[in-house]
């Protein structure tokens, strides 16, 4: 199993997330880390927005990975979420995303949190992976492509 999929539970994706803004999606997205992990909603989102400020997440192909540090976080956790509409996202391409995984990393895990990102960049950079990941009807089916990805 790839790293990605290990650190990402089924309990953690979400298909059709209604959101209209970056800030009422990481709220959303700390509600979810709150409920699976226990960990505040508003420390989650205020981390991911503090990340967001240095400069967007978006990578582009409606795809953003944003991603913070959490003080006392034992290990890196996961989600997926896929939005019921896209929402700007100052990616490089200028399109609107509607995927984002979300990596929360302990404060001092800077080589495993660099690593994560780039399995993470290699995943989505992978047209075949982005496809199954927009035709997956599920929670079950999203899990399976994370689970199935092996790298080139």
């Amino acid at each position: 199993m790839n790293a990605i999929a290990a650190l990402l539970p089924v309990s953690n994706i979400v298909v059709g997330l209604d959101v209209e803004s970056k800030a009422q999606c990481f709220a959303a997205i700390g509600r979810l880390f709150e409920a699976s992990s226990g960990l505040s909603q508003a420390r989650v989102a205020a981390s991911l927005a503090a990340r967001e400020k240095l400069g967007s997440t978006g990578l582009g192909q409606g795809i953003a990975i944003p991603h913070g540090r959490i003080p006392a976080l034992a290990d890196a956790v996961g989600a997926f979420v896929r939005l019921a509409r896209p929402i700007a996202f100052d990616a490089p391409d200028g399109k609107p995303v509607d995927q984002l995984f979300v990596l929360l990393v302990p404060e001092q895990a800077t080589d495993r949190h660099l690593q994560l990102l780039s399995e993470l960049a290699q995943m989505f950079s992978d047209r075949a992976f982005r496809a199954r990941l927009n035709e997956a009807g599920g929670a079950a089916d999203i899990e399976e492509a994370f689970r199935g990805w092996q790298p080139n």
